[in-house]
């Protein structure tokens, strides 16, 4: 039984939807980090429920340290960091004891704990324990942007809508850090909370595709085989809850080139090596080549809805229906990009200190 994520930077999650608090401790972080108080709240703030687009579950979100941070910098020791639950009703869970709601992870967890985790809320399998993560990625995020390495995640499609694509990187990034929507094009993000909406109208969900990249990657960083750098973070990724697929660059959308199409040619542009294009989304063999690192993410529509869905009673041993009351999100795809760009810059910053060592990230007095 694994919560553990990383080789050298090694984050641990902790907590359930409807305990105490969710949390996580970083081992092997740098001394000397600043912790950014203003940067963690605006990344906190765009993980949050927000208007009818998402569940009525309000919660502050207040991100307090419980050691490895001294004066607002990183003492190098372990940070255990905790975000409180404060509007939880476990109550609106029990009709569901025994009966698993569809495409939850409520029967697999019954297989694998036997009946002692907390089935409230989801219990530790729960988007809310993502909220540790996100405060994670903030205090890696910040060290990562100070070694001008940026990340920034849009939702690309949403229910046959269309987001515009990236375009100028830091432009882009100044828009993505003020919308409140996280799209690139207003009219994108008016008909997509539409479509949301509609969703929720009718007592469904919908998911979506987020487009990520991490722009300012060294060269040379990554592993031939097991670690690659593709591998490193799809295994981040998928660890997040609803996210079903992951690709780099073209992704399957290469299968379809020729050669000549996929292949990425060099050149020198203000004496440094680059290529014409990116189809390999800035990782070659499995090695960063110092162009953008591109990722898109599947992620799934809320299973939690209203309309009747057919599922079995474990208890009684025969088949039933379920409708699922209580408070949840008609889609979940605005709030994961925050939780997308927490687990790439942990991911990226465990293969950066693996290549140049622990204190890379930190400071010197």
């Amino acid at each position: 039984m694994k919560n553990t994520f990383g080789n050298n930077l090694t984050v641990t999650i902790f907590g359930e939807s409807h305990g105490a608090a969710v949390g996580c401790v970083i081992d092997g972080i740098a001394p000397g980090i600043k912790i950014n108080y203003e940067y963690l709240a605006a990344c906190m703030k765009k993980r949050q429920a927000r208007g009818d687009i998402s569940t009525p579950r309000r919660e502050a979100d207040e991100v307090e340290f419980l050691s490895g941070v001294k004066d607002g910098v990183t003492e190098g020791t372990p940070i255990c960091l905790i975000v409180r639950n404060n509007n939880i009703r476990s109550d609106a869970y029990l009709p569901y004891e025994s009966i698993p709601r569809p495409s939850h992870a409520d029967y697999t967890a019954e297989c694998k704990y036997h009946g002692y985790q907390d089935k409230a809320g989801g219990g530790h399998f729960s988007g809310r324990v993502t909220a540790a993560l996100v405060a994670a990625g903030a205090i890696i995020g910040g060290a990562l942007s100070e070694k001008q390495i940026t990340i920034l995640s849009h939702i690309k499609r949403l229910g046959g809508i269309e987001d515009t694509d990236f375009c100028n990187y830091s432009e882009d990034a100044q828009r993505l850090a003020e919308s409140s929507f996280p799209t690139l094009s207003d009219e994108a993000a008016r008909a997509m909370t539409e479509r949301i909406l509609s969703a929720k109208e009718n007592g469904d969900s919908i998911g979506g595709i987020i487009e990520s990249a991490v722009i300012g990657m060294p060269t040379g960083v990554g592993e031939p085989w097991f670690d690659t750098m593709e591998g490193v973070i799809a295994h981040a990724l998928f660890s997040v809850p609803g996210i079903k697929g992951v690709e780099f660059g073209d992704g399957f959308g290469i299968a379809d080139m020729s050669g000549s199409e996929a292949n990425d040619p060099f050149r020198y542009e203000n004496g440094a090596v680059v290529t014409a294009k990116n189809s390999s989304g800035g990782i070659q063999g499995g090695i960063t080549n110092g162009m953008p690192i591109t990722v898109r993410t599947a992620v799934k529509p809320t299973p939690s809805i209203s309309k009747a869905q057919g599922s079995v009673d474990l208890c009684l041993g025969e088949n039933t229906e379920i409708s699922i009351g209580g408070r949840h999100d008609p889609a979940i795809i605005h709030r994961a990009t925050a939780v997308v760009d927490a687990v790439l810059a942990i991911a990226v910053a465990d293969m950066l200190v693996t290549r140049y060592g622990t204190d890379w990230l930190g400071g010197k007095k």
